[in-house]
């Protein structure tokens, strides 16, 4: 009796640590992705939960880890102290109480301002650094940080300094070269970079082609019609590079929207059409519906 009540317990202890303690970390995640260890396709937040917080905020950050995203796409630029700020727009008109470019302020001046929700209602956020971010996220979820191009090496300097390069993915630019970004750039090896590709562009394969000698870089291809003979090409010739694709607005995906998902539920015609092309990322506006999606296909976990 006394053994088969320890056995009894000790199968309990096991399903327990299963459950709670050997939950995969981000940075695992990541690397499952290019050893092609996993089918899942990763639910990329832009600009965190902006429906349900100011976008690029700590709280939408928040919503993103607490609702099960796997990534929060983020952007930056720096203060006039040379700070890495959490700021989408050059200027702080949009997002903010305050006016002017963000590199007109100190960050002591920058935090000043409160962030306006989706409606463009004040509330009490404020402006926070991505050294703050990423302390936050760090272990939790992943973070995709875009518009950082022309300071990357500060870029770079807070991912080390916060130990979470191996969670962030790096915008390094649109139809960059990979020739090019290393000649103007110190790319750290273990980073993970991500270009940006216009399907239009009659040199995209060869762009893609030159990152070739870098083993972490994800391709963001963007078009705004269906039709293009490169989008042929991205369907057949993946050579093992992991995609991201944006079901954001029209302009990034030929038509197959988040919008068009939702609004008129018409998703095998938007997010099923994008999966055709076996992304390992998604980058959407409606991050719960498509999580809920993906699920139901087997998609995610």
């Amino acid at each position: 009796m006394k053994n088969h009540y320890r056995v009894t317990c000790n199968i309990l202890l096991l399903i327990t640590f299963a459950s709670v303690g050997f939950a995969q970390s981000p940075a695992e995640t990541l690397k499952a992705m290019f050893q092609q260890k996993s089918k899942t396709i990763l639910v990329a937040a832009h600009r965190g939960d902006w429906r349900n917080a100011p976008e690029n905020s700590m709280q939408a950050l928040s919503n993103s880890i607490e609702k099960g995203f796997d990534l929060m796409e983020l952007d930056v630029k720096m203060s006039r102290d040379s700070v890495m700020v959490v700021m989408h727009d050059n200027t702080i008109d949009r997002s903010t109480n305050g006016k002017g470019k963000v590199g007109d302020y100190t960050l002591e001046e920058l935090k000043k301002f409160r962030l306006k929700n989706g409606l463009g209602r004040l509330t009490e956020h404020r402006i926070p650094t991505l050294r703050e971010m990423m302390l936050a996220a760090k272990g939790k979820i992943l973070i995709n940080v875009d518009k950082g191009n022309d300071h990357l090496d500060l870029v770079f300097k807070v991912l080390g300094e916060t130990s979470t390069i191996d969670q962030a993915i790096v915008n390094v630019g649109d139809d960059m070269p990979y020739g090019e970004l290393t000649a103007k750039n110190n790319i750290p090896k273990d980073a993970y970079l991500m270009v940006v590709v216009n399907a239009k562009n009659k040199d995209m394969t060869a762009v893609i082609n030159s990152y070739t000698p870098n083993k972490k870089t994800i391709i963001q291809p963007i078009f705004d019609t269906d039709t293009l003979a490169n989008l042929k090409y991205l369907k057949e010739n993946k050579n093992n590079r992991l995609i991201w694709l944006n079901s954001l607005w029209p302009s990034l995906n030929g038509g197959h929207d988040d919008d068009r998902a939702v609004e008129k539920d018409e998703k095998e015609e938007s997010w099923a059409w994008l999966i055709a092309y076996q992304p390992v990322f998604l980058q959407t506006d409606r991050p719960a519906e498509l999580l809920i999606y993906l699920k139901k296909k087997g998609l995610h976990d």
